[in-house]
């Protein structure tokens, strides 16, 4: 359980049932106490309470009063009255109201565990119940937003499964790549898992921000219009999808859908005349000729030209300069010119090829061309051996020295590529090749090992190792750390002085 309240008047009292509830072997998280009913119902208001015991005489609001107060709120506590008095009309009353248990002063431990035992099975059978309606019931709305003709039969389903949770007020559809981790409970949302190479969130209006800054702060999230009711949930998924796109085109850790118009970074280089949004032309030539010229030359010792357009492509998707179905139209028709040219070399490649399709599975435009040039150099090395010249093994040694040195700026995979003379697709390539590791993972351990030997060896502060190493914000520093060590840097320091 998460918190127990203890309101009772006589301080001596309070402190034994704490000592009782601690000692008791059933998990409690939080204990509060109170000296009467007034303050325990302020409590109640603000904040959920699993479990209180409750004195009966107390100043202020006795503790008839405090039950009865307390029916009004929509959490109510599993309760325990405990009286000095044995007067059997106080337990008859109590018992109306909902009262659980009734014990008697002086109180006995073993009759406590035995209650708080009971409540700990029943609260978490209650909590497995509720989870499991909340699955059936996101069930349904993903249901309800995949499929066109739904009954009002089953509208009305979904409407009593949620009619007390989010979709009776304002609320907002959040769309964004996989997640590995379902959002905390009690953060005003509802994840609906995945949906089309998509998690999938209903929030509150109010909570909006809070997911997007914690949750998602690493995400590319599309956000939905404001919207109210279960007949919206499909229209605001749609929406959501649709500004989810945008975030990915344009590399934006959030964009709100906005009807006709989405934000375009600022001040994008001039246009071409001959490159217009919304035209099937790629540099003033059909889509497909433009494809299919980028597949001929995979296989050919102009690879790296090859290359350069595939960038140079996704360079003027990201500055708006084509729209979201022009791009999807031309990857897909890469991926199709690909799979005719080279259909007998293909073979355990083919399945690595065609997962490319899904293009929103990944988390943003630059995670998609970094894949995909990988896959055609790594596809290119498979038809020809002359690839070796662009896996030169003093080249990585200079970049592997490179970072070693300029661990702690503001370092990343473009300026590393760049000192080494080496286009950035096939530095990405060679460098995985050569360190077994993709270039943020690399830097990242690097970094996450450095701070362990300050950690270690020296009094540096936390914020001090963490700009150290290159982390100019605390929090992040101490997020990345615990990914990669399981324990938070101050915990590792402190395993570290004990000689764990």
């Amino acid at each position: 359980m998460n918190t127990v309240l203890i309101v009772e008047d006589e301080k001596m009292i309070r402190q034994g049932i704490r000592a009782i509830v601690q000692r008791s072997g059933v998990p409690v998280q939080n204990i509060m106490e109170c000296n009467n009913g007034q303050l325990a119902l302020e409590i109640l208001q603000n904040q959920p309470v699993d479990v209180m015991f409750t004195d009966i005489r107390m100043p202020k609001m006795t503790g008839i009063e405090l039950v009865e107060a307390m029916q009004q709120l929509e959490h109510k506590p599993l309760t325990v009255a405990i009286s000095g008095y044995d007067d059997f009309t106080y337990a008859v009353q109590m018992m109306r109201m909902g009262v659980r248990e009734y014990i008697l002063k002086p109180i006995e431990r073993e009759r406590i565990i035995a209650i708080l035992e009971k409540f700990e099975e029943e609260l978490q059978q209650a909590d497995q119940s509720a989870q499991r309606a909340v699955e059936i019931g996101c069930q349904q709305l993903k249901y309800l937003i995949l499929n066109d003709n739904i009954t009002p039969r089953e509208v009305q389903t979904v409407v009593h499964q949620f009619e007390k949770q989010l979709l009776n007020q304002e609320y907002m559809v959040c769309c964004c790549e996989r997640t590995a981790d379902e959002a905390e409970r009690n953060s005003g949302c509802l994840f609906l898992g995945e949906i089309e190479e998509n998690s999938v969130y209903i929030v509150g209006r109010e909570s909006k921000e809070f997911l997007l800054k914690n949750d998602l702060r690493d995400f590319h999230t599309g956000v939905s219009g404001v919207h109210c009711g279960v007949a919206d949930v499909k229209t605001a998924y749609r929406e959501a999808k649709a500004a989810r796109i945008e975030a990915f085109l344009r590399m934006r850790h959030e964009v709100q859908y906005s009807v006709g118009q989405y934000p375009v970074a600022q001040n994008p280089p001039p246009q071409d005349n001959t490159v217009q949004r919304g035209e099937e032309t790629i540099q003033g030539r059909p889509v497909e000729d433009r494809m299919r010229q980028i597949a001929q030359m995979i296989g050919t010792d102009r690879i790296a030209g090859a290359l350069k357009m595939t960038e140079q492509f996704f360079s003027e998707v990201k500055w708006g300069r084509h729209s979201a179905e022009i791009f999807e139209k031309s990857i897909h028709m890469l991926i199709d010119e690909i799979g005719q040219i080279y259909h007998n070399v293909l073979r355990e490649k083919e399945e690595e090829l065609v997962r490319f399709r899904n293009i929103y599975q990944f988390s943003q435009i630059d995670e998609l061309m970094e894949e995909l040039t990988g896959w055609m150099i790594g596809f290119h090395e498979k038809i020809d051996t002359e690839f070796d010249d662009y896996r030169n093994k003093s080249r990585m040694e200079q970049a592997v020295a490179y970072i070693q040195e300029n661990y702690a700026t503001d370092l990343n995979m473009a300026v590393v590529s760049n000192h080494v003379s080496m286009n950035y697709s096939l530095f990405s390539y060679a460098f995985k090749e050569y360190t077994g590791k993709n270039f943020v993972n690399y830097l990242k351990e690097l970094r996450v090992n450095e701070a362990k030997r300050l950690l270690a060896e020296t009094d540096l502060r936390v914020i001090e190792i963490s700009q150290r190493v290159g982390y100019e914000n605390e929090k992040h520093f101490m997020k990345i750390f615990k990914s990669v060590s399981g324990v938070s840097p101050t915990e590792y320091r402190k395993n570290m002085q004990m000689g764990v």
